[in-house]
């Protein structure tokens, strides 16, 4: 097939798939008034393939055939540069939503190409063959791809086997000869109502004994026994003007059930081996966190320019106090920016052939962009005022009487009301509005939270090195 069209990958999506929006089932995904737009807003990723704009950065050869970049297999460090490039553009031309659809699935493929090899290595097993398919498959026909990692745990403080309810994390409930059948939960799913198919990944490293929680497999979202209810979070009706990035756009996630699922064996890539699930959740993060802090720039970006440029409506950016927190901003945008690249360009190639992300460094650009937002968020908020949550309606400003007091009174520095009140709604938009509260929240908990960012790069900390410094310079070597 190739690189697909917005509207063929639209057409992809009509499969008689099982999806709950608010008590309903959804006859056609992408004719919802809802999550139509969380359609729309993923064929962003297909349109921007096309844009002669974008053409040369969203595209790539591979095999020698035309690929989404996204599919493109990282060799070196330019391979990560360019497809952090990629994911910025899809996310700018989001409005600071990103569209995910290929960005994480192609994380896990990523990933299991490195541990499947692993597994096989040590086990005798035969799933890197598997993944390959997958991979061939989904590169050639520009699947849309989602992710199902997240389990919903229960009891947070048992492991897996020691759960009341053994259903809390899902599992292989049968062994047959054809494949395996599934039961249990997956939560925070991601563009899952509108990808082609679905990678189920472990949450976390497992022990003898949970052996069948140690499971990892993919299946096309209309396979029979995999229903998906909907967050109806984003969704109420909002005008493009005072609404001006999230009217347009959406990503849905799902609470995923598998409710005895049946998995041909040639869809596992991973069916009890407890030593690599652990490392294939970890695998998948490494990619993960590097697709995060990609598509959180245009985000930060925006909070930059959007300080500045009120700040100069509004006449104060010439204050000490304004100056301070610009430079605040800016610091903040290029820490996050600089790590991310550095990520790139000190990590390795490992078997077999995929290049990875540095885990320290990729960690801690998580860490900054998660730990710094809120507080950048606030800055923006002050630079902007009170309007933020008290201004008129746009239909205010079309009145005959009340429109021209407006004009009048809502002046600034520069400009017209009426530009000044759209950089107030935009700013509104991104930083009080539930896309703003969408946004924090995942600045804490997506792509893992701050506590596992922080466990991550102190693991691939070499404290070791560091300690033997301080022994040196105290002068107890030894």
């Amino acid at each position: 097939m190739g690189l697909r069209t917005p509207e063929e990958y639209r057409e992809s999506l009509r499969d008689g798939r099982r999806v709950m929006f608010r008590g309903e089932w959804v006859e056609d995904v992408t004719r919802h008034p809802v999550l139509g737009h969380a359609v729309d807003h993923a064929a962003i990723d297909y349109a921007i393939a096309e844009d002669p704009r974008y053409r040369d950065l969203c595209t790539a050869e591979q095999d020698g055939e035309a690929v989404s970049r996204f599919y493109k297999l990282p060799k070196t460090a330019d391979d990560l540069l360019l497809r952090m490039r990629a994911i910025e553009a899809a996310t700018t031309e989001g409005r600071t939503v990103v569209t995910l659809i290929h960005e994480i699935g192609t994380d896990a493929l990523f990933a299991l190409l490195r541990v499947a090899h692993a597994c096989d290595a040590a086990r005798g097993t035969s799933y890197l063959p598997r993944v390959r398919a997958l991979y061939a498959r989904a590169s050639k026909e520009d699947w849309a791809l989602a992710v199902a990692q997240t389990d919903t745990k229960g009891d947070r403080g048992k492991s897996p086997a020691d759960q009341p309810d053994p259903d809390q994390y899902v599992r292989i409930v049968a062994r047959r000869e054809d494949g395996i059948v599934v039961r249990g939960v997956k939560v925070h799913t991601s563009v899952s109502v509108n990808a082609n198919a679905l990678i189920v990944l472990p949450t976390r490293a497992m022990r003898p004994g949970e052996e069948d929680y140690a499971v990892s497999f993919w299946l096309p979202i209309d396979t029979e026994g995999l229903r998906l209810v909907a967050s109806p979070y984003l969704s109420s009706p909002r005008s493009d003007v005072e609404h001006p990035l999230s009217a347009g756009h959406k990503m849905v996630e799902t609470f995923t059930w598998f409710d005895d699922v049946f998995v041909p064996w040639e869809q596992v890539f991973q069916a009890g081996e407890v030593e690599f699930a652990g490392p294939l959740a970890l695998g998948f993060v490494d990619f993960h966190r590097f697709t995060a802090v990609s598509y959180k720039l245009p985000l930060i970006d925006l909070l930059v320019g959007s300080a500045s440029l009120i700040a100069q409506l509004n006449g104060i950016a010439r204050a000490g106090h304004v100056r301070d927190k610009l430079a605040r901003l800016a610091m903040y945008a290029a820490t996050v920016r600089k790590l991310l690249e550095a990520s790139a360009l000190t990590g390795q190639l490992a078997e077999p052939g995929v290049f990875v992300p540095d885990t320290l460094t990729v960690n801690t650009a998580k860490y900054h962009f998660a730990h710094g937002f809120h507080e950048a968020l606030r800055d923006v908020q002050d630079l902007a005022g009170g309007l933020l949550v008290t201004a008129p309606a746009w239909g205010d400003f079309r009145d005959e009487t009340i429109g021209p007091a407006l004009q009048k009174y809502l002046r600034a520095a520069e400009g017209s009301a009426e530009d000044r009140m759209r950089v107030l709604y935009m700013i509104a938009d991104l930083t009080v509005s539930d896309l703003a509260g969408y946004h924090a929240v995942l600045a804490v908990h997506a792509e893992g939270s701050l506590e596992a960012e922080k466990l991550a790069a102190s693991r691939h900390f070499d404290f070791r090195a560091a300690q033997a410094l301080a022994r040196r310079m105290a002068g107890i070597d030894g």
